[in-house]
């Protein structure tokens, strides 16, 4: 029998429809950038079925997850994401995404793009790292020297374990299982290192 993508995947079609066309996509669109960061923020201590499920209500609450939408929240508009119908009533995770907002616009500006500061973490390379075959990690030394910088900036709920799913999400890691079709896929025509770690 063929393989049907990565375990985590197999058993839910949202799930499956997430693992096919995104998870682990090179992301190089600060847009998407931000929503991938949005999404894990909003996760912490929930699980990521959830996330996809509410999609589409953290983008009616949350502006669209556009950066400079989200930045100009006020307390108004943070009542208001918290009173759509369905959505995650965590003031906490609502008034991180704003500081967030307002931490990527600053990378933005210092740096051109937030994808052109993130992606200067692995010199512009997808990474794989050979170990991880055999044991996932929850995190990394990449993602703790991604969470420590992002911390220093002002960005909230990030530390080192929500990072490392977004560096997965986003590409920067390929976590893809080494027999899973999109293993190969989704490093077609980027720049791959091989980390035997």
């Amino acid at each position: 029998m063929a393989n049907e993508g990565c375990a985590w995947s197999r058993d839910n079609e949202l799930l499956r429809r997430y693992h096919d066309a995104e998870w682990g996509v090179p992301v190089r669109d600060d847009a998407l950038l931000f929503e991938h960061l949005a999404l894990e923020v909003m996760q912490c201590g929930l699980n990521w079925l959830l996330m996809l499920k509410k999609r589409d209500i953290f983008r009616r609450a949350l502006a669209g997850f556009d950066p400079n939408r989200l930045a100009a929240f006020t307390d108004t508009d943070v009542e208001n994401a918290l009173a759509e119908p369905g959505m995650i009533r965590s003031r906490h995770k609502v008034e991180a995404l704003v500081a967030d907002a307002r931490a990527f616009l600053n990378i933005q500006k210092e740096f051109g793009s937030f994808h052109a500061w993130l992606w200067n973490f692995t010199d512009g390379c997808t990474l794989v790292y050979e170990s991880h075959a055999r044991n996932m990690p929850a995190s990394n030394a990449l993602s703790d020297r991604v969470s420590a910088e992002l911390k220093k900036r002002g960005f909230r709920y990030v530390g080192s374990v929500t990072v490392y799913s977004m560096l997965q999400a986003c590409g920067v890691i390929n976590d893809h299982e080494p027999d899973c079709p999109r293993f190969v896929e989704v490093m077609r025509g980027a720049d791959v290192t091989r980390i035997a770690e």
